[in-house]
């Protein structure tokens, strides 16, 4: 039987008024609050299960009430119900069963996210795929019975992996794949766009200090109460979860983490995980373990951090190196840590076991 590792945290919260790294399933209590701004406010929080993950969402504001709770769980199965590859009567779905056929309307919401995907697709020479989705289907890492697709089979899917086969419709509001057998798939990116609309809402809503955990995806809204930066922590990818390298402050900016040991399977001794490949029809192999990206916008943040590991180290720095207030952090298989100049000046190191290469 495959081993499996459910998803966990790529990025481990270190709240400064905590005692210590509370797992995502957690509920941890502010403990001896250093101000008397932070005394006042009571964190509340709710974690539901949406992306076929853990999602959590702290707010520390006393106008948050359970209806507000209620609102951001509807607003989140909505992304899913609209941009999920799997739910039979999502946006993608119906795109995807028409493909080679006929363009399909969809909502403005999966028309952006498909567009913005589409983008990185294009940036990257499709190293990050938006029409890598048959390949997904195929390989089914994360679920039971994954395995070792046979050869000719990654042939085949590898024949319908091609993003410029997608057409988009900007006034029609439609999408068309050109080809049968093609597939769209959002899984590097829609969980970003849901953190995003996440924060906005809060923010619509005069709530600007919170923490919204999708599970790796982390935006930390604002500022923590006090006025005090958000410690956020870089998980130790050969290490279980709270383990961490290293730490950032950050403020009102999202930081998320794409890495081997997050979702995989092990077939004859060798470790198979989900970030896939679109020329080999493989998982990616390089000598990353992970890439963290720290950004303003959670949606780009969940892209890039794909598409720089599939980039490797060498052209993954050179592509983001450029990028308006955004940094990222490269971990390698023997522990050395590539960064970009903005992240060197932003993060502390504080394992032994890691050293800057640069």
């Amino acid at each position: 039987m495959p081993r499996f590792q459910k998803v966990f945290l790529a990025l481990i919260l270190c709240v400064l008024a905590v005692t210590g790294c509370s797992g995502k399933q957690q509920e941890s209590t502010l403990k001896e609050p250093s101000t008397n701004q932070e005394a006042a406010v009571t964190p509340k929080s709710k974690t539901y299960f949406v992306f076929d993950t853990v999602v959590s969402i702290r707010v520390y504001d006393n106008k948050v009430t359970d209806h507000h709770f209620a609102e951001i769980k509807a607003l989140l199965d909505d992304i899913e119900n609209k941009m999920s590859r799997t739910i039979e009567t999502s946006d993608i779905s119906k795109v995807n069963a028409n493909a080679g056929k006929h363009p399909v309307q969809v909502s403005d919401e999966t028309f952006y996210v498909v567009k913005t995907a589409q983008k990185y697709s294009e940036m990257s020479k499709g190293r990050f795929n938006v029409a890598i989705g048959t390949l997904v289907s195929l390989w089914n890492i994360n679920h039971e019975g994954a395995h070792v697709p046979p050869q000719a089979k990654i042939d085949e899917a590898l024949k319908h992996v091609n993003y410029t086969n997608l057409v988009l419709d900007e006034a029609k509001k439609t999408l068309f794949l050109k080809e049968t057998d093609m597939a769209l798939d959002l899984g590097g990116i829609a969980k970003g766009y849901a953190a995003d609309r996440v924060a906005a809402y809060l923010t619509e809503r005069e709530m600007n200090s919170a923490i919204i955990d999708l599970s790796g995806n982390i935006f930390a809204l604002g500022l923590k109460p006090g006025n005090q930066l958000w410690t956020i922590g870089i998980q130790d990818p050969n290490e279980s979860r709270g383990n961490q390298i290293g730490s950032m402050k950050v403020d009102n900016q999202t930081v998320v983490t794409s890495g081997i040991y997050e979702r995989y399977f092990i077939e004859n001794g060798v470790q198979y995980h989900h970030i896939l490949d679109s020329k080999t029809g493989y998982p990616v192999v390089n000598d990353l373990n992970s890439v963290s990206i720290i950004t303003d916008h959670s949606i780009d943040a969940d892209a890039l951090s794909t598409t720089l590991f599939a980039l490797g180290k060498e052209e993954g720095m050179k592509f983001v190196e450029n990028m308006a207030n955004t940094e990222a952090i490269f971990i390698t298989k023997d522990k050395k840590i590539y960064a970009t100049s903005g992240m060197r000046e932003k993060f502390t190191l504080t394992n032994d076991a890691y050293a800057f290469a640069n």
